[in-house]
């Protein structure tokens, strides 16, 4: 295959003096990384497989170009212009009309590519030859020795040769040759201004000045200095300052001859603030009259003129809250221009969501003062979306079905600029029972309608609540109901909750819930799914297990309180962090009264009444992305959580404790089936160190229960990567996975469920919690079309700290070789067991999870 792939790409349709750009390469740098210049090089050569001469995509593009007809693709655009030309002489606003004119634009768009970069085999699957230009070598290496001097190396130089040896056929290696010389550092910086009210302004801000002294010479901190100081004289009135005053190139003096004798040299490095040509001084701006125009374009022939505090507002049809408007404006009448209060006026105001629009324009009028006009364009007040697709109730125990939803919103609600929003989802997919035994296929769905009204300021009562409106406050007040139904059980979940949330800014993130109250009604519904899941919490419960409890009906109150902290934004490659701190208090108002004064209110018993619940709930999830290169990404992630139920019953709502496994968890496990601890799975009686095997896959344990638990610790760490190009990016990944859940108190039900720091004197628990952490390994493929990001993963297990059981080779007839009955197997170690003919079918399945977006 390769002798195929090379043989035609090396040779053929190349002219004489023609060459393939096999690789590049820079040598000879020592202080300066690499990367740095291999960024200063826009041509890339082939990509090859293993940095072999093996470019299946560059061979792609040479079977498509020989049934591509270029002059054939241009004609057919042309013409495609010309009936489109014909079409818009007669334009017309019906609906026909708008449909015919976006038809002719994607095809227009279709053509266009096909003329500019060939056809579908070509664009898809193919990379065009790289080809290697003298010229091109010649301006990458002026480049670099400019870098070089920009990077304090006035003494650099850089050249580049070509290598094109017999082996290499008609391609060609390029190296890069640097040599750096001697590096130039600042010894004395002095500035140089000529206003003497602006040099009061930048002189006692020097000590913030990215420039210091000793280190080396850098355009870029240069320039990063102008911009500082720029940005300092427009937050003090100087509307017209800019960084234009400090001219380039500046005066720069090397205290030495330029030679290189010494690794080192000083030189001085003058600054100098000019005044506009002709003036003594730079000017000062104020803000003077303000006017903000609130309208749509057919209302602008009538608007209401209302002035508040100074401001002069025109308004359209609509009312809107003049009071809360006023509070996200910062420019002043008589107050001084400053650069930030017009940043934060047209923020604040994008971040209600209320204005497609939000632009704002200075007049300069006599006196240096600034006429200044606010023009925001309101969006509809009524808003219909909806959105369907594909989607996994519960992986690995039935098959993906049909979603939709549909959300309707009011904005400017009661004229007080807040937003009612309501949304309706269903969705359902075929299901096989609870029970193993059951040959019957039923059907999870999940239905939900959630209710909303937010608020653009702290609901509270007096003038507290325009107090933090510079952090963009939200208030939130929602309501909501969920129906889950299973073939095993059903729930019906009723949640309310009251809100604060503000923004300290596009980092910092802050969410406090003053009340969160939720009612769920729960089922067992009859027959042999339902039937088998009661024995099961049966079971449990006679174990001393909690989790019978999460399946009563229930009542429940919380507050919490969550700090988001993010510097990763979607689709830039760069270095950044996540963190998430969350706190919840669950029944806290309920201490004020006894357990006799709840369960009589609640009418709690052991199987009937309300349940109701105490609890604190902590979780804590890190994350930190590095790039390799520039469409290539490190990811990590580090999340661990605790619940602590000190009610009566000794638990949280089931919904409130942790899980792991699945798609956004550990990848080698069904989701929420991991666990707990070293414990067994699943078992079908008392003997709990014999499990239970999946009768259909001789040899995987039986994962019919989620597993919930009160401790969890996870970490990933996830190599993205960009493949090629197919309708939209297609990325892989590799990945690991590491972590469990367990149980905080020792109840009872089964043996290595809890949590353990030191080891346990039995022979069987004689390991801590390290030694119980799960570990998975898979690849993953991403499919990224910019809206959304599809994410198949397959991943299987290293090791599984609960293969260490008694064997019986009765059940199920899983048969270990040289193992007799009432044996212990130990198969934590578990990689060896998974094999590529039994993929789906062996002890060690390889799990598919899909999911919608990257997994953290």
């Amino acid at each position: 295959m390769g002798v195929s792939l090379t043989g035609c790409v090396s040779s053929e349709n190349l002219q004489k003096n023609q060459y393939l750009l096999f690789s590049q390469t820079v040598r000879g740098n020592r202080t300066l990384p690499s990367s740095d210049f291999e960024a200063l090089i826009p041509q890339k050569p082939n990509r090859r497989i293993l940095r072999l001469p093996i470019t299946p995509a560059l061979w792609f593009y040479r079977l498509g170009s020989r049934t591509y007809d270029q002059e054939a693709a241009q004609r057919a655009l042309e013409a495609k212009r010309k009936e489109y030309d014909q079409f818009t002489e007669k334009p017309d606003s019906t609906k026909s009309y708008r449909k015919q004119e976006r038809r002719y634009n994607r095809q227009l768009t279709r053509l266009r590519r096909r003329a500019e970069e060939g056809n579908w085999v070509m664009r898809s699957l193919g990379e065009p030859p790289a080809f290697f230009v003298e010229t091109e070598a010649k301006e990458n290496a002026q480049k670099m020795q400019r870098f070089l001097f920009n990077n304090g190396f006035f003494l650099g130089k850089a050249s580049y040769s070509v290598d094109s040896n017999k082996t290499l056929g008609r391609r060609v290696r390029v190296t890069y040759n640097i040599v750096e010389n001697v590096a130039f550092h600042l010894n004395q910086i002095t500035y140089q201004i000529d206003d003497p009210r602006v040099d009061s302004i930048v002189r006692p801000t020097l000590k913030r000045s990215v420039l210091k002294s000793g280190e080396r010479y850098n355009a870029e901190k240069i320039e990063n200095e102008r911009i500082r100081i720029e940005e300092l004289l427009r937050n003090n009135g100087y509307y017209s300052f800019t960084r234009q005053y400090i001219p380039l190139p500046l005066n720069v003096d090397s205290s030495r001859t330029l030679s290189t004798d010494s690794a080192f040299r000083n030189l001085n490095l003058w600054l100098r603030i000019a005044n506009p040509p002709g003036q003594s001084q730079h000017p000062v701006y104020t803000i003077g009259e303000v006017e903000v125009r609130v309208a749509r374009a057919e209302d602008r022939s009538s608007l209401d003129t209302v002035q508040y505090r100074g401001l002069k507002f025109l308004l359209g049809k609509q009312n809107y809250a003049i009071r809360l408007l006023d509070s996200r404006i910062f420019l002043r009448p008589d107050s001084l221009y400053r650069l930030k209060n017009y940043q934060e006026s047209q923020r604040q105001l994008f971040l209600l969501n209320q204005f497609r629009f939000a632009n704002i324009s200075f007049t300069d009028t006599t006196n240096r003062r600034l006429r200044t006009r606010f023009n925001l364009v309101p969006i509809d007040k009524y808003e219909l979306s909806s959105e369907g697709g594909v989607f996994v109730l519960y992986q690995g125990q039935g098959y993906p079905g049909p979603f939709g939803t549909a959300s309707f919103r009011v904005h400017n609600i009661f004229g007080g600029l807040g937003t009612f929003e309501t949304a309706l989802r269903y969705g359902f997919e075929a299901q096989t029972g609870f029970s193993l035994n059951s040959s019957g296929i039923g059907f999870a769905q999940e239905l939900g309608v959630n209710t909303s009204l937010i608020f653009p300021h702290i609901l509270f009562p007096g003038k507290a609540r325009f107090i933090f409106s510079q952090l963009n406050p939200r208030t939130q007040v929602s309501l909501g109901y969920n129906y889950t139904s299973r073939p095993d059980y059903g729930r019906r979940l009723l949640r309310t909750a009251l809100s604060y949330n503000w923004l300290k800014n596009n980092t910092h993130q802050y969410n406090f819930t003053v009340a969160e109250i939720n009612y769920l009604k729960a089922t067992i519904k009859p027959g042999e799914d339902g039937l088998a899941f009661l024995n099961y919490l049966n079971t449990q419960d006679s174990l001393g297990s909690t989790i019978r409890k999460s399946f009563l009906s229930a009542f429940s109150s919380s507050i919490g309180f969550t700090y988001t902290y993010n510097t990763n934004i979607l689709g830039q490659n760069r270095r950044a962090n996540f963190l998430r701190l969350s706190f919840e208090s669950g029944g806290t108002t309920l201490n004020f009264f006894s357990n006799q004064q709840l369960e009589s209110f609640f009418n709690t018993t052991a199987t009937s009444g309300l349940q109701y619940y105490k609890y604190l709930r902590g979780n804590v999830d890190f994350r930190h992305y590095i790039p390799l290169r520039p469409k290539t990404t490190m990811a990590f992630r580090f999340n661990t959580g605790l619940v602590f139920g000190y009610g009566a019953n000794k638990t949280a709502p089931y919904e409130k404790l942790f899980f792991a496994g699945g798609s956004n968890s550990i990848r080698a496990w069904l989701p929420r089936r991991l666990g707990l601890g070293s414990s067994i799975p699943y078992t079908s009686d008392t003997d709990i160190l014999v499990p239970e095997f999946n009768p259909k896959r001789p040899g995987q344990f039986r994962y019919d229960f989620e597993q919930p638990g009160d401790i969890l610790i996870e970490a990933s760490a996830e190599l993205r990567t960009h493949l090629f190009h197919l309708g939209g990016d297609i990325n892989g990944a590799v990945f690991i996975d590491a972590g469990n859940v367990w149980t905080l108190r020792d109840n009872g039900s089964r043996l290595g469920e809890n949590f353990q720091v030191r080891k346990s004197p039995s022979e069987y628990l004689s390991r801590n919690f390290v030694q119980q952490i799960a570990v998975g390994t898979g690849v993953g493929l991403r499919i990224d079309f910019s809206f959304f990001i599809i994410r198949l993963d397959g991943a299987i297990k290293v090791y599984d700290p609960a293969r260490y059981f008694i064997y019986d080779p009765d059940r199920n007839g899983y048969v270990v070789e040289g193992k007799r009955p009432g044996e212990f197997i130990d198969e934590r170690y578990f990689l060896p067991k998974f094999r590529f003919d039994k993929m789906f079918k062996g002890p060690n399945p390889l799990v598919i999870n899909f999911g919608i977006g990257y997994p953290f």
